[in-house]
């Protein structure tokens, strides 16, 4: 019982640094200015749980996927760990992506699905985490990982949908910190990958 206690809470943090709520209140509040409180919420609900199906899809199917395409475990941590580490990194760097740079936006609830679900809640350094974690996993781990991917995607629906309030409390130069202290924690992340991926391929 206690190893499956410390294999949700490692899962939960991996996804956590890598999706974190409250990083990604900037983006869904620019991208959702001139909507009122009713429409952020049904874009939020609607984000989320296309991200959460997409996820879900890659953590039941990651097995076959890999025996499809002939992948190995090595080189799916090795690449995965780069591809994440990049993610933090971009995150240290603290650069606005284009979507944050863009001042006027034609509001449009397809918005919930593309870029907000995809790539940002469901993006490529998420897609790897989940099956980083489901190439060995049995069924129960797999369990484990689909219900905090959910919880993950619980809080952000919870963060977006109280975002105003939590920009005005927090202050949004906490927002950045905090959005840097997520990178870093992905960034470490990727590294381990890696170094566990050269491990299993070399010795």
């Amino acid at each position: 019982m206690e190893n499956i206690w410390l294999y949700a809470i490692g899962a939960f943090t991996a996804f956590f640094a890598i999706n974190n709520p409250v990083g990604n209140i900037p983006i869904f509040l620019s991208l959702t200015k001139q909507a009122d409180g009713k429409r952020k919420r049904f874009i939020s609900k609607k984000a989320t749980f296309t991200a959460f199906v997409i996820v879900t899809g890659f953590i039941l199917l990651g097995k076959y996927i890999f025996q499809l395409f002939g992948l190995t475990i090595p080189a799916f941590k090795i690449t995965g760990g780069i591809l994440v580490f990049f993610v933090g990194f971009e995150m240290i760097r603290a650069q606005q992506s284009s979507i944050d740079n863009q001042t006027e936006i034609d509001f449009n609830e397809g918005i919930s699905i593309s870029p907000l679900a995809i790539p940002i809640l469901a993006g490529p350094g998420t897609i790897v985490t989940a099956m980083n974690y489901t190439t060995t996993a049995s069924y129960v781990d797999m369990a484990i990982i689909v219900a905090m991917f959910g919880l993950i995607m619980v809080l952000n629906h919870l963060a977006f949908i109280s975002s105003d309030y939590l920009v005005r409390f927090i202050g949004q130069n906490k927002i950045i910190v905090i959005e840097k202290i997520m990178g870093l924690i992905i960034a470490i992340i990727g590294t381990n990958m890696l170094i566990e991926g050269i491990k299993i391929a070399f010795f």
